[in-house]
């Protein structure tokens, strides 16, 4: 039996210290995945560290998570 694919869901997603400047809406199965697209396809500002923090919103039911991305890597984590 084949496993069906995940659902995308819209998630809001900003870096957290643009203070929602520069906020995207992207479609993805998972805050996870949603962090790591909004760091690779829209290229937030970034400071001088090797990570950036970011937000993301599930659209539907309003829950957030924040995400530490590794630009080097792409890896995210919870922020701390």
């Amino acid at each position: 039996m084949t496993q069906a694919e995940p659902a995308a869901r819209r998630f809001h997603v900003h870096a957290r210290h643009t203070e929602g400047h520069n906020a995207r809406v992207v479609e993805e199965v998972s805050f996870e995945a949603a962090a790591v697209a909004y760091v690779e396809d829209f290229s937030p500002p970034v400071t001088t560290e090797d990570d950036l923090s970011v937000i993301v919103r599930d659209v539907e039911s309003g829950h957030e998570h924040c995400f530490r991305i590794d630009l080097e890597t792409g890896d995210a984590a919870p922020c701390g």
